[in-house]
């Protein structure tokens, strides 16, 4: 049973006073090295795709610039990004779909974002949201597992849990919503030994594993 919209506008209240403007960690330049620095960071951390584009994208900011470099220079660039061959298919592919559909632009809404190699709605979303400021609303496995446990959605697909939070949270806290989740659950409410002693919402936490602060 999910819990009471008050209750989740109470919580989220919370993380907006705790940190009222959030940000993407990420390291990027421009829509383009948006799109492959979070293309990139499927199943990774970001501070490895972090480390990997900080010289990426002194030679690759542009789509024409990352077809110029070609698929195998790319690879020496991310090889230590996992699933780096697959990741810089895609990167390639997407780049070429840029340029010779978009001339070079990146799209400005998620159904044609999606239609890019390698981009799905989690990532479209996160462009949308953090580069032309829309309330749109990313679910990767830290907002998943964060919206389980604090009883937001039951959803079973990150779809599932983004519909429900949606239906529940105004837009001017959607559009933070997926920064506030992931920093929560990346430094505080971690999945294996979370921080109960320094969580800002530790009076509203039912979790079986909560340790007293």
């Amino acid at each position: 049973m999910t819990r009471p919209q008050a209750e989740i506008l109470e919580i989220m209240q919370i993380f907006e006073r705790e940190n009222p403007n959030p940000q993407c960690e990420l390291n990027f330049c421009n829509p383009y090295t948006l799109l492959v620095a979070v293309v990139l960071s499927a199943q990774s951390t970001d501070k490895g795709v972090n480390k990997a584009t900080e010289a990426l994208f002194k030679v690759a900011d542009t789509p024409q610039k990352m077809l110029a470099l070609g698929e195998e220079k790319l690879k020496e660039y991310i090889k230590t990004i996992g699933l780096f061959n697959n990741k810089a298919k895609n990167i390639m592919a997407l780049s070429r779909q840029l340029v010779e559909e978009f001339g070079g632009d990146v799209p400005t809404d998620r159904d044609t974002l999606t239609t890019l190699a390698g981009v799905g709605r989690k990532t479209a979303n996160v462009v949308m949201n953090v580069w032309y400021h829309q309330p749109t609303l990313a679910v990767d496995t830290h907002v998943m597992r964060i919206a389980h446990r604090l009883n937001f959605s039951q959803g079973k697909t990150p779809l599932e849990v983004e519909q429900d939070l949606m239906k529940v949270l105004p837009d001017n806290m959607v559009i933070n919503t997926n920064h506030w989740l992931v920093l929560f659950g990346r430094y505080i409410c971690k999945a294996q030994k979370p921080l109960c002693e320094q969580c800002p919402i530790f009076s509203y936490c039912t979790s079986k594993d909560k340790r007293c602060a």
